[in-house]
């Protein structure tokens, strides 16, 4: 019965070692087929990396542009308030020199005409 046993030991050992062997043998694939993914993958998004900082770049340029075009806008928009505000007073100005104009006219035109009749009426 020893000897049964003992045979027994030793072909469960040996079939413990050859599944150690069949798993280490299986690893050794799964790690050779998963360094030759990560090559791949990292050969794959190296470009997709570099165009990706490439896109980055050009939308943080788009960008500082577009703050500049912001502020060349508000600047005209602040021009052309100032633009309409000094408008509105030449009109205001025009329109009482306007006023002015027109009451020193009638005013000339009657001084005038009553001259007019007052020589008029005297060399009668």
């Amino acid at each position: 019965m020893e000897i049964f046993l003992l045979g027994l030991i030793t072909l469960a050992t040996v079939v413990a070692v050859v599944a150690f062997i069949y798993v280490m043998i299986e690893l050794r694939g799964a790690i050779k087929t998963l360094k030759e993914f990560i090559k791949i993958t990292e050969q794959t998004l190296k470009p997709t990396l570099e165009e990706l900082q490439y896109s980055l770049k050009s939308a943080r340029t788009v960008t500082d542009n577009i703050n500049v075009v912001t502020e060349d806008v508000k600047t005209l928009s602040s021009s052309v308030r100032e633009i309409g505000q000094n408008v509105k007073k030449v009109s205001d100005i025009v329109g009482n020199v306007t006023v002015h104009a027109s009451g020193l006219m009638a005013g000339i035109m009657a001084a005038f005409e009553v001259m007019v009749k007052h020589f008029v009426s005297k060399n009668k």
